[in-house]
């Protein structure tokens, strides 16, 4: 496996790169509503413009099932990249086809062009060859800069590929990538990881990767149940399956053990809709832990304050509402005061982190959602490998 190349390390003076970027963004009324992703993006197009390249920009919007759904077109989104770069962004009512084909061959240095949404096409998500072909056609050099879509083994990061003689990452997937490999690969130590939210099925092998290379590892939220299952606890409803708690029993038994932090108390819904804290030996039947309790608060704060790397993903609890928001809160200030480097991704952790207008004060907030928990867990990413393995994308 080769060393990833990216754009900034290829000459796209007069030659038109086909830009793939998650520009997945919320809409309301027709216009975008938050335009982060966009912005995450403008390095690589600026970079691209500047040096006499012509982008033709590429993205998915939401899941239309292979089919048009007018909700979901990305011409608002080209509207607002429009604004930003304060120059034209012609929109492309097609992905492939004569019109885009046309497009692109009308195209001067420092134009960009945006095709329309990627999951229009049934071929976008089942990697069809003809679909990948038919993208590749458009220009000279394909640039990946999705990140957040990684994970995936789509036509338009892993497909067109292998029917493209330079292929490269973006300067937003160089930042991931940078951020996440000297988090997990050769962070500052002690390694403190903070990992919360409700999708205990889907994150368990995550925590079984980090439990081996984190030195502290901080279980909050639904995320620390199966832990206190494993050991005969109660921690009301139950959200997740047998598995889990088995995975969590073979953690609790190996010399990884010694790195979890798991909650000693919580607050809770009780049965008649009242709200109380309690410890987790006398948790009562029926209750619902939506949010870390004060003693817990403060043990986990003190491991972040003393972490020479910190990694954050997923919410301590239900904070969308006060009643249950101080654990959430309270984790990411004290990750924003501490001087250690820090990264958090994740759709929720992100979302936390607006909430508490803190993005300014954490070394590093990750686009990615899926690819960043896949790469906590120690899994290789088909579109990384798409760039870095010439076998890889052809076979």
């Amino acid at each position: 496996m080769s060393p990833m190349r990216y754009v900034d390390q290829l000459d796209v003076e007069g030659r038109r790169v086909l830009l793939r970027v998650d520009l997945n963004v919320p809409l309301r009324d027709g216009s975008v509503e938050d335009d982060t992703r966009i912005l995450a993006v403008l390095p690589t197009i600026n970079y691209i413009l500047d040096n006499g390249g012509m982008a033709i920009v590429m993205s998915h919007l939401d899941r239309p099932g292979g089919k048009r759904v007018a909700g979901l077109s990305l011409r608002p989104v080209a509207e607002r990249l429009s604004e930003i770069l304060a120059t034209e962004v012609t929109f492309v009512d097609e992905i492939v086809g004569p019109a885009a084909t046309s497009a692109a061959e009308r195209m001067r240095p420092g134009s960009i062009v945006m095709l329309e949404n990627l999951r229009f096409d049934k071929g976008e998500e089942s990697n069809d060859e003809a679909f990948s072909k038919s993208l590749a056609s458009l220009a000279d050099i394909y640039v990946d800069d999705a990140f957040a879509n990684a994970h995936r083994s789509h036509a338009s990061n892993v497909g067109v590929t292998r029917h493209m003689e330079e292929c490269c990452g973006g300067l937003l997937m160089k930042r991931e990538l940078k951020a996440l490999e000297g988090a997990l690969e050769s962070p500052k130590r002690p390694l403190v990881v903070a990992i919360g939210g409700a999708k205990v099925s889907s994150k368990i092998d995550v925590l079984e990767n980090l439990a081996r290379v984190a030195d502290r590892l901080l279980l909050g939220g639904a995320m620390a149940f199966p832990f206190l299952r494993a050991q005969g606890l109660e921690v009301g409803d139950e959200r997740f399956d047998g598995a889990a708690e088995e995975k969590a029993r073979r953690i609790l038994e190996s010399d990884a053990a010694k790195a979890l932090v798991i909650p000693e108390d919580f607050v809770i819904s009780t049965m008649d809709g009242g709200v109380e804290t309690v410890a987790v030996s006398r948790m009562p039947d029926g209750a619902q832990p939506l949010d870390i309790g004060p003693r817990t608060i403060e043990q986990f704060v003190n491991e972040i304050k003393g972490a020479g790397t910190i990694v954050w993903n997923g919410p301590m609890g239900m904070f969308e509402k006060e009643e249950f928001s101080a654990g959430t809160r309270s984790i990411a200030k004290a990750i924003a005061d501490a001087s250690a480097f820090s990264l958090a991704g994740g759709g929720d952790t992100g979302s936390a982190v607006d909430r508490y207008e803190l993005r300014q004060r954490i070394s590093y907030v990750s686009t990615g959602g899926g690819a960043f928990l896949e790469k906590l867990a120690g899994r290789q990413l088909p579109g990384i490998e798409a760039l870095e393995d010439p076998e890889f994308i052809r076979s």
